[in-house]
């Protein structure tokens, strides 16, 4: 492997930068990783389970000499964590992100980037509902797209460099503009987030269920919508109130489709319901034939089994 950042910063110690220092050390990636997150509690686990090389207690000790800066913070903190760095970055860095949403991103960080200090937004499409500094692992990124969204003026030689790092970390990389990038991501991980969000709300609210039913019969499908809605609550309302346009866009589209769906179901339109499904189980197979996903039975999890009583 190649070292293109010997120093790289972190900033935001959760799940996707700590699975980015487990990463880089898997492959031999950089020579010092220096981390920083604005909570004392997260900074002391950090330092307690080694994930960099030096936890530092500030923003700007972190990114100080740094040849890679990585915001791994909500996107509702990127423009004020911008600008408090800014006046440390050491000229020809490269500063980029990690945010669901993109255009909002760049209208908080780009106005704070100094001239010489190179801006290349991106998003690694991978992670779990689990948060916090222990939460990372290596293999997180392997066979997941990493999509680049340079903005205007961007180097191409320092994109194709980032890209490569990517790369290192065993991601696919893709580049888009910020625009489609943000539809995209409405699509496939916004809109479905609300809808899980809100389908585990409403079993909440449907007191004819109660809550110890819900736990107990949970099914494949209930029960993966609660796994997505145990995601980061900060992250996700920075993620609709800066993505609002698309996600709003898309959930036009879903409630159009669910009331064609009400109306098959309550006129019995069973040929409507039967093409409906044959093409949605057409784009899962394609998901699975992408390496996105595996099609072992329930999502390749391993069954949970009683713990036996002690022997007496």
């Amino acid at each position: 492997m190649t070292v293109i950042y010997p120093k790289v910063a972190l900033i935001g110690l959760g799940l996707i930068a700590g699975s980015m220092a487990h990463g880089m050390r898997r492959a031999g990636l950089a020579t010092e990783i220096r981390g920083y997150a604005r909570s004392a509690e997260t900074r002391g686990i950090a330092a307690e389970i080694g994930l960099v090389d030096t936890v530092c207690d500030t923003v700007e000790a972190a990114v100080r000499d740094a040849d890679l800066v990585v915001l791994c913070v909500p996107v509702g903190a990127m423009g004020s964590v911008a600008a408090q760095i800014a006046p440390v970055l050491k000229p020809g860095a490269v500063v980029t992100d990690v945010g669901s949403v993109k255009a909002a991103v760049i209208e908080a960080v780009a106005p704070h980037i100094p001239e010489g200090v190179h801006f290349i937004p991106g998003h690694p499409l991978a992670g779990t509902e689990h948060s916090g500094p222990r939460s990372g692992f290596a293999e997180l990124f392997d066979n997941k797209w990493c999509i680049l969204v340079p903005v205007e003026g961007s180097d191409a030689e320092e994109v194709a460099k980032l890209r490569t790092y990517w790369e290192q970390l065993g991601s696919n990389v893709d580049v888009m503009d910020p625009a489609h990038h943000d539809l995209v991501l409405a699509v496939t991980s916004h809109a479905p987030h609300l809808i899980a969000y809100t389908m585990v709300g409403v079993a909440d609210d449907l007191r004819r269920v109660t809550d110890s039913e819900v736990i107990k019969y949970s099914a494949a499908g209930f029960r993966d919508f609660t796994r997505i809605a145990a995601s980061d609550p900060t992250m996700w309302r920075d993620v609709f109130l800066t993505n609002k346009a698309a996600t709003l866009e898309i959930l036009g589209r879903f409630t159009e489709e669910l009331f064609a769906l009400q109306r098959a179901i309550r006129t019995e339109d069973g040929d409507h319901l039967h093409d409906y499904f044959t093409r949605t189980r057409a784009i899962r197979r394609g998901i699975i034939d992408a390496g996105q996903d595996t099609d072992a039975p329930d999502f390749g999890r391993v069954p949970l089994t009683k713990t036996k009583a002690p022997a007496e």
